[in-house]
């Protein structure tokens, strides 16, 4: 396995532990309690999003010089580590699940998909897709680490979600995104 994809599914699957989009898998699952649905829902809506993330970050990667490219990264990545440290929570229009005529796979797909909109789970994969330029690595590792956070709200519910240390949990990945930054900024290969 190569290091995009690696450092991508631990970034996002630390970031997404209590994300609003974390959130919104714990209101499916007990609106509508049939995981299978609402799993592959979270799945399709996470590879288009991210896709068209890693295709953007990609994009930059390619068109920005190498010393702006460095500079932009290593900002974004600190940005990311203290933006990760604000608490989310899911806005009441980010919440609403009564999309019935759409199903249960539908209904998760449209939501989760506009959830995820400008979330630091996107940006993430933008500027780590911008820093690898390996698109399929950080695209498959973002949607595993967003898998690897949201499968479990969804299997087990609220007994799952309040027993994880958030705190804990977003002061690893706020160093992890630091410490991208900080050697990005000096010129240190990941």
């Amino acid at each position: 396995m190569n290091q995009a994809f690696l450092i991508s599914t631990g970034a996002v699957a630390l970031a997404e532990i209590g994300d609003k989009t974390q959130l919104l898998s714990l209101v499916l699952a007990a609106r509508y309690r049939k995981p299978v649905p609402i799993i592959l829902g979270v799945l399709a809506a996470t590879l288009i999003n991210h896709a068209g993330a890693g295709a953007l970050g990609a994009w930059l990667g390619s068109m920005l010089t190498p010393t702006i490219m460095r500079w932009a990264l290593a900002v974004s990545f600190v940005g990311m580590g203290l933006w990760i440290l604000v608490p989310d929570k899911l806005e009441d229009e980010e919440a609403n699940t009564n999309r019935t005529h759409f199903g249960v796979f539908g209904t998760t797909v449209v939501t989760f998909f506009l959830a995820e909109m400008g979330d630091k789970t996107q940006i993430a994969t933008v500027a780590l897709a911008a820093r690898f330029h390996d698109f399929f690595g950080v695209v498959a590792g973002t949607t595993l680490g967003m898998m690897i956070a949201n499968v479990p709200a969804i299997l087990l519910g609220d007994r799952f979600a309040h027993r994880l240390p958030t705190k804990l949990v977003h002061g690893i990945a706020a160093v992890m995104f630091v410490v991208l930054g900080a050697m990005g900024l000096f010129g240190v290969g990941v």
